[in-house]
């Protein structure tokens, strides 16, 4: 093999495992870290640093790469949720976005929801800096747009007060017992006949994927795998009651959007 070839193999080497390395220790380590601490636990404390820190926030928050962790399926997922926002009748109601995103997901939707008639468009999120930062993104619609601190397992707000709520990824990295409160305050809040549209991670069909997927997870972000069985988000919503929920599927079943309309 020619000393270009091994220079440019050790070189992708080298990236890929300092890339994992980098993850690994904004994600997983740190709360491994963090629960070896003495120090007294908080609603954030499942948070990781990757989301509460800014200036982590603004280098990891660059379309490019989370397309790429995504595995490119990042616009078909934002396109679906946006499509079906755009089929509400949303004139003089709220829309409710639980949880800030990375990517474009957000600039998206409230855009989906303008254009439909909103009245106003919430965005809440447990992280301030989150907040800060999606504000940067926002500001065609800054005066449609209310930016709230809470808490996605026990907000705030009244109920029945939006007409619709998006929750884009944020299920597979909730402590199990806060996944189906989560659900739980998302159909509280939603007036009846109202849709939430959740995206998450999904148990792939393929072998191969389902393997990589598998690996992922469990060095990253362990709490995710439970969405494959017992916690899927769909059967969560159907046993609670009062949902007539769809569900489709991205990529060899890696991904999901479910549509639940609240009855």
């Amino acid at each position: 093999m020619n000393t270009w070839m091994v220079s440019g193999v050790s070189a992708i080497f080298f990236l890929l495992v300092s890339t994992g390395l980098f993850f690994f220790v904004v994600t997983r380590g740190a709360l491994v870290l963090r629960g070896l601490s003495s120090g007294s636990q908080s609603e954030k404390s499942h948070v990781y640093p990757i989301y509460s820190n800014m200036r982590l926030i603004k280098l990891v928050d660059f379309q490019p790469i989370i397309s790429t962790i995504l595995l490119f399926q990042y616009h078909r997922l934002v396109s679906k949720i946006v499509s079906e926002l755009k089929q509400l009748d949303l004139g003089n109601k709220k829309v409710l976005i639980t949880s800030c995103a990375f990517g474009n997901v957000i600039p998206r939707v409230v855009k989906a929801a303008v254009q439909a008639g909103v009245e106003r468009v919430l965005i809440a999120d447990i992280i301030h800096n989150e907040l800060i930062h999606t504000k940067s993104k926002l500001g065609d619609f800054s005066g449609k747009v209310d930016f709230i601190e809470d808490n996605a397992t026990s907000m705030k707000q009244g109920d029945g007060v939006v007409a619709a709520n998006v929750i884009f990824f944020l299920l597979h990295e909730l402590p199990h017992h806060l996944k189906g409160q989560a659900l739980s305050e998302a159909g509280r809040m939603l007036a009846p006949g109202g849709k939430l549209l959740l995206a998450e991670f999904h148990r792939p069909e393929l072998w191969v994927l389902r393997a990589l997927s598998w690996t992922y997870f469990k060095v990253f972000e362990p709490l995710g795998l439970a969405l494959w069985d017992t916690h899927d988000p769909l059967s969560c919503l159907e046993n609670m009651g009062g949902w007539t929920c769809e569900r489709t599927t991205y990529f060899f079943g890696n991904f999901q959007i479910i549509t639940a309309t609240k009855q």
